[in-house]
């Protein structure tokens, strides 16, 4: 367990030290709705909603146009914060912070007054307790599950951190976004599917699959086809009779959007995005802004410099031939399915929609919810080609590659490339980086400017790395653990 949480803290230190981006719409957004909900008791945003383009109008009122699931999670953490930040002692703090971050100002914009401070705080706050901590210990079961499947402790942790910290997972766990956590969520219930936990009742497994399927569609509403994917699996793994908890467990977060959408918009059905106040032709083209697969989305989220997921990880190419030997090997063939058909089905939905680009973003946004599951055979085939010195290098050059592409965008100044610039990283990445334009960081505080803020941020996890690799035994399994396949974590028999 020593291992599980240095693991945990390298990610959650990582993703806590760089804010979240101030002025990004779709965070805004979402945080509009937590102020609303506990503040006005209202789902209306009007009064916040300045501060976004992502929004709806509905009868002369403004709603954010995002699916609310991150929100909801928000509202009883918002609620306990709240008496403390409203404290003298706390406001006098907040603007003596707020000072450190002075010259990462717009200085056309409208300083920092003391409601910015207080909103980017709980922003801060939200982002560290419903994002960046899930993340961090998602990590943690993604080792653990690592090492059930035979891989040894070196490559594991090594492909922990690269899942971690050198994909477009890393942007976004130190956002307001809700893709990282439907990452977390969707695949965390793929393994509880996989191997339910020892002490739970089926009855309790199936409730808590469902659970994590239903939040993830209610936070990411795309994420149904995966959801569905995942969720037939496990029928397919447990038996019909888990249709029944995996309904219950899901029921809870649909009735919750239910009671949203008839409170905003006086329906059932999630419709804010066709009452979104910007990009009305986008969304009403197609159905939903989806016309069929694209060529130029497709490559575009894969392989372009602009929004390309390998592009920036190419390390995750690996992918591809444990794939090719998971199918070969004729075993577990439901769960190679589950591999394959959940980053499919975010490739084809996305890569069908005129809006496939997502606005203001570090890398392929939208398709961040995949990541663990092109992850996982590719590191698996990196652990089982791990002893030939050649391919070892290889894999850790890829992944060092993409460590340093992934954080330069994460780090390059105060937001993230908007669409409009098809080449980010000539006419955006790079150029913040000539001109020492980084994002705000834990590092301002202490007074440091610049790419030297990032300083601390490196040796932190330079030191952790470093110990995580001296507490391991060896890089070989022993003699009672299997050796790395596709897919040979302990499973119990399909049913039905």
């Amino acid at each position: 367990m020593y291992r599980f949480w240095l693991i945990v803290m390298l990610l959650f230190c990582s993703y806590a030290y760089v804010l979240p981006r101030w002025s990004d719409w779709n965070q805004n957004s979402r945080l509009n709705l937590v102020l609303a909900l506990v503040d006005d008791g209202s789902p209306r945003i009007d009064r916040y909603v300045e501060n976004t383009g992502d929004y709806a109008i509905y009868n002369g009122h403004a709603y954010t146009d995002k699916p609310p699931g991150l929100s909801f999670l928000g509202v009883p953490i918002y609620v306990m914060m709240r008496p403390l930040l409203d404290a003298p002692p706390v406001r006098t703090q907040l603007e003596r912070i707020g000072d450190r971050f002075e010259k990462t100002l717009n200085p056309e914009g409208s300083g920092l007054r003391i409601d910015k401070i207080r909103f980017a705080l709980i922003q801060y706050a939200l982002t560290l307790v419903l994002v960046a901590l899930p993340a961090a210990l998602f990590g943690g079961l993604f080792f653990l599950v690592l090492r059930r499947l035979g891989v040894a402790p070196i490559p594991a942790s090594i492909g922990t951190l690269a899942y971690g910290l050198a994909t477009s997972a890393a942007p976004y766990a130190s956002n307001f976004y809700a893709h990282q956590l439907v990452a977390v969520l969707l695949f965390t219930a793929f393994v509880l599917s996989w191997s339910p936990h020892s002490g739970w009742s089926p009855v309790v497994s199936g409730v808590v699959v469902g659970l994590l399927l239903g939040w993830a569609v209610i936070s990411e509403y795309p994420t149904a086809l995966a959801a569905a994917v995942i969720g037939l699996y496990a029928v397919y793994r447990h038996g019909w009779h888990w249709l029944v908890s995996l309904t219950l467990g899901g029921s809870f977060p649909i009735a919750l959007l239910v009671m949203y959408d008839l409170a905003a918009f006086g329906t059932p059905w999630p419709i804010g995005y066709a009452h979104s106040a910007l990009w009305q032709e986008q969304h009403h083209t197609g159905f939903m802004s989806l016309v069929g697969p694209q060529w130029e989305a497709i490559w575009g989220l894969t392989f372009s410099d602009f929004r390309g997921l390998f592009f920036r990880a190419p390390w995750l190419l690996l992918a591809i031939p444990a794939y090719w030997f998971g199918w070969k090997q004729r075993t577990h063939r439901a769960e190679w399915w589950v591999l394959v058909l959940v980053p499919l089905s975010f490739l084809i939905f996305y890569g069908s929609s005129i809006m496939w680009w997502g606005g203001f973003a570090a890398g392929p946004r939208y398709i961040v919810p995949m990541i663990p599951f092109l992850a996982l055979p590719a590191i698996l085939f990196s652990a089982s080609v791990w002893s030939r010195p050649g391919w070892r290098s290889g894999v850790l050059f890829l992944i060092a590659g993409s460590f340093g592409l992934v954080w330069m965008e994460v780090t390059a100044t105060q937001l993230f490339p908007t669409d409009a610039i098809r080449s980010p990283w000539s006419d955006y990445i790079v150029p913040a980086w000539r001109n020492g334009e980084i994002a705000r960081n834990l590092g301002m505080v202490l007074h440091l400017e610049g790419p030297l803020s990032l300083v601390p941020l490196l040796l932190l996890i330079t030191v952790g790395v470093i110990f995580l690799f001296r507490s391991l035994p060896g890089d070989q399994p022993s003699a009672t653990t299997v050796q790395p396949t596709l897919v040979s974590l302990p499973v119990v028999p399909p049913q039905g």
